[in-house]
């Protein structure tokens, strides 16, 4: 097991990584507040590893309280989270229950808003089970539900008090899942870790023929770059990009996803075709040459991702990506890269410019 630091001044919190986790109630216990556990996880997930996690804490002397939801992104909405809220009512959950998310994104998004929210906010720990959200969404205290126009844009801050990353789940995990996973991986290398990057160019065969050892040091150094962000700027509001950084390739694929419908595109295949995007972009900037576009296309084709859009049109493109949390002051504010391994935000883009970028990656 390896163990990170997120470094958060009033809330920090450990990431343990490693295989053979789920049955560590001693590592779960020491984060609960109280006797009392809530587990959200999943009708997939939960037939898998719901009763790994329960039975331990229950032999511990812990009360469990198991909620099992439906799975998929569609399910990321209001009536959901009221499933969360009427269990928790029922069981008459106090402050001191804590909420544990087993499951993928989706479910770290529904518990951990759930959790901030009720009863104004009750302890929270995510077990994440994909790739994806070991290396991304289980990390750095962003919870939240989808809305018809636009995706995540209900929801909270709201830190865990663990991370606890079983590598063995993701032997389950299916081929489509790993490589969404994979996508988020990689833009931690475009954005701030060249050396990362160039190190997923000479081992994302192995990431795909799910390599233990590489699986492994993939993911401790994806939490490693998100923690570092994360632990500078918590709540986004640093003004020179700060953790906005971290959203390369994220309005374009928001885009992708709300106008197809929630669920067509899993989110790290929609990220995939927003990074391309983005690069075109930057190269239209000047920022990028040709090579380094088709680089990033390689190495996300390699890894089993999508590299062309959906038909959307350019406008619709645009009209959904105006609903983006990174518009400011009715500007958009687009994570782009200066090089390879340097992102910046940037709000100066012109609309035909976007436009071309959309266009060349839809053809």
């Amino acid at each position: 097991m390896r163990t990170l630091r997120v470094a958060l001044p009033e809330r920090a919190y450990d990431i343990h990584i490693g295989h053979n986790l789920l049955g560590r109630a001693d590592l779960l216990a020491k984060s609960l507040v109280s006797q009392r556990a809530v587990i959200v996880s999943n009708e997939v997930v939960a037939p898998l590893y719901l009763d790994k996690i329960a039975a331990p804490l229950r032999k511990a002397g812990v009360h469990v309280t198991e909620i099992v939801l439906p799975d998929g992104e569609a399910s990321k909405r209001w009536e959901t989270l009221n499933t969360i809220f009427d269990a928790l009512l029922a069981d008459r959950c106090d402050r001191t229950t804590t909420v544990i998310a087993l499951g993928g994104g989706v479910i770290g998004d529904l518990a951990g808003f759930g959790a901030a929210t009720y009863q104004r906010g009750v302890p929270f720990i995510q077990v994440p089970t994909t790739l994806l959200a070991q290396v991304d969404s289980s990390v750095g205290g962003k919870t939240g539900i989808n809305h018809p126009r636009g995706k995540n844009m209900i929801g909270a801050f709201w830190q865990p008090k663990l991370v606890l990353a079983d590598t063995d789940t993701l032997r389950t995990l299916p081929a489509r899942e790993l490589s969404a996973g994979l996508a988020e991986v990689i833009k931690y290398g475009l954005i701030r870790d060249l050396p990362f990057l160039e190190w997923l160019e000479s081992n994302i065969d192995k990431l795909i023929a799910r390599d233990a050892d590489a699986l492994s040091y993939a993911i401790e150094r994806s939490c490693a770059n998100k923690a570092e962000v994360v632990a500078r700027d918590e709540r986004e509001t640093a003004k020179d990009g700060g953790r906005a950084l971290l959203n390369l390739g994220h309005t374009f694929g928001h885009a992708i996803e709300t106008g197809v419908g929630y669920g067509e595109w899993l989110h790290g295949e929609a990220v995939a075709v927003g990074m391309v995007m983005a690069t075109e972009l930057s190269r239209r900037l000047g920022w990028l040459g040709t090579a380094d576009v088709n680089r990033v296309r390689d190495l996300l084709a390699r890894a089993g991702l999508p590299v062309v859009g959906a038909p959307l049109g350019a406008d619709r493109y645009l009209d959904l990506m105006a609903h983006d949390k990174k518009v400011l002051a009715g500007r958009l504010r687009l994570v782009l890269l200066q090089h390879l391994g340097a992102a910046v935000t940037y709000a100066d883009a012109s609309t035909a410019d976007i436009r071309a970028s959309i266009h060349a990656c839809c053809a």
